[in-house]
């Protein structure tokens, strides 16, 4: 048996830059952080779901919400996000990390397992379902599960420099080949064409339809969402035009510099 605590931790900020305010976004009766929190408390690898937003004023509502969830919520750093992880991932008390985003309400709690399970089973320090270029996306974008020790994450929080190391928390784990020791879990069939993530309003109108249409409104898989999408393809034009994020994006409001931790 595992005895290790594993804690996945759910970032979320009301200041998105292209869609402010979308994890309290609508969809279907509960708000999107609240769907990601509900879905991810279902794996069953995790010892604990947490929260990590920041110390700006605007996230105080995302505390209040955190409590009325009974949701330990912890408050970092806005552009910092490794170092918010770090901090989060110690009072935490996490012998290992499963980064989540709030801005992907239809992950699968069966994906959570099965690479928190790989992780566990083949002793790497970082494993995820997706990795930036050149590595091939299989998986629909907004599925993605990133699972890190705390020893790794913890080298990450004191070596990494570059700002997209810093804002999109884990590029130091895999940017070097042979630093660490990484696993890519990838699906048989390529369906890294999907886009299942909300960073914009027509991401947010596509879930919203996608979970009007499925039969289970609970405990749906990330099987049967793509079943849908394959039997009303038109709804996949609905945000057909959105690009995805770079990992070397950052956000502009960021001023490039960093904490210094000794």
């Amino acid at each position: 048996m595992n005895e290790q605590r594993v804690v996945a931790i759910i970032q979320a900020r009301m200041g998105s830059s292209r869609l402010p305010g979308k994890v309290l976004r609508d969809i279907h009766g509960k708000s999107m952080l609240e769907w990601v929190i509900g879905r991810a408390r279902k794996a069953r690898t995790l010892s604990e779901v947490a929260v990590a937003t920041t110390i700006a004023a605007e996230d105080d509502i995302l505390e209040q919400m955190c409590a009325q969830w009974k949701v330990p919520c912890y408050r970092g750093s806005v552009f910092d996000v490794l170092d918010r992880y770090y901090q989060a991932a110690c009072q935490a008390e996490a012998d290992i990390v499963v980064r989540l985003t709030a801005d992907c309400p239809l992950l699968d709690p069966r994906l959570i397992d099965l690479v928190v399970t790989r992780f566990i089973d083949e002793k790497v320090d970082f494993a995820a379902n997706r990795l930036p270029p050149p590595y091939e996306r299989t998986y629909p974008i907004g599925l993605d599960v990133e699972v890190v020790s705390f020893a790794a994450l913890e080298r990450a929080w004191k070596e990494a420099k570059e700002s997209h190391e810093r804002e999109h928390v884990l590029p130091y784990l895999y940017d070097t080949p042979g630093r660490f020791k990484i696993l890519v879990v990838d699906h048989k069939k390529n369906l890294g064409k999907y886009r299942w993530t909300v960073d914009t309003q027509p991401d947010l109108r596509f879930v919203q339809e996608v979970v009007a249409r499925l039969s289970d409104k609970e405990d749906f898989t990330w099987l049967d969402v793509l079943k849908v999408v394959e039997e009303n393809p038109q709804l996949s034009t609905i945000n057909a035009g959105i690009a995805h994020k770079s990992f070397f994006d950052v956000d502009e409001r960021t001023t490039g510099k960093r904490e210094t931790h000794d």
